[in-house]
């Protein structure tokens, strides 16, 4: 080897070795809690639980916990009240930087979210296709009254309260209580443990109707078309965080156009 590609050799080998910036577990919480603050999981005004039920929910130290919640304090997410009734609240408006926060927090959050968003949308095309395989005429009158309940729900918690049921009961459906739980478990993990499901009135508006023509496939035992159903149905969260995503680079696109011009 010549003395020139020993030089590019140590050089490349050199590179290797440039330690990689290592995000601490708090950094890494408080992303994921500004992204599910992004897609509406939490409502403007809403008290978080306590630093020890927020650890305990999140299977993290209440150092890990207090770290979080400094950053979404920083960034304007979250505000303190003190007294009686107080408590750490989701802020009615984002704060100075949040969109920049945003922003840096929607590359690792969107790599671990969209491989929990891809993991439940594989489980419940399974679960709906298990259940149009053996859905029992129990099971069809439960899931016509849960389909009719959503439609009746009045605001997010009656809506997200009905969407649960709706769900849980064509989990039944499969006869597995195995399916029931993991489609429950995959649920909180998606909210964080919170069962704080995303939540807009456009997400709404697209589960009124894609919720009876789920049921009807399942009732019908239309395994092939119950599982392409839930599929398309279960992309609705990841399909919100991808809008979020185009927009913000819109938005920063924009600035930059006219920081431009300004010049």
């Amino acid at each position: 080897m010549t003395e020139p590609d020993r030089a590019v050799n140590e050089e490349s080998f050199g590179a290797l070795l440039v330690p990689v910036p290592m995000r601490t577990a708090g950094e890494r919480k408080a992303e994921r809690l500004v992204t599910a603050i992004a897609l509406g999981e939490f409502e403007p005004g809403q008290r978080l639980p306590t630093e020890r039920e927020l650890a305990a929910t999140l299977e993290v130290s209440r150092t890990t916990v207090r770290e979080a919640l400094q950053r979404l304090h920083a960034a304007g997410y979250v505000t303190t009240r003190r007294g009686r009734g107080g408590g750490t609240f989701i802020q009615t408006g984002a704060g100075p930087g949040s969109d920049e926060m945003i922003k840096r927090t929607l590359v690792p959050a969107w790599d671990e979210l969209t491989e929990v968003l891809d993991y439940r949308r594989l489980v419940e095309g399974l679960i709906a296709r298990t259940a149009a395989q053996r859905r029992t005429a129990a099971d069809v009158t439960t899931i016509q009254q849960a389909v009719t309940a959503y439609a009746n729900a009045s605001g997010r918690d009656a809506s997200r309260l009905a969407d649960h049921a709706l769900h849980q009961a064509i989990a039944r459906a499969t006869h597995n209580s195995r399916l029931v739980d993991l489609s429950a478990r995959i649920r909180r993990e998606v909210g964080l443990g919170f069962d704080a499901e995303p939540y807009t009135p456009h997400m709404r508006h697209r589960a009124l109707r894609q919720h009876p023509a789920l049921a009807e496939a399942v009732i019908a035992g239309d395994p092939g078309r119950s599982a392409a159903l839930a599929d398309s149905h279960f992309s609705l969260t990841e399909d919100t965080l991808t809008e979020l995503r185009a927009r913000l680079h819109l938005r920063a696109g924009g600035e930059t156009d006219a920081r431009s011009n300004g010049q």
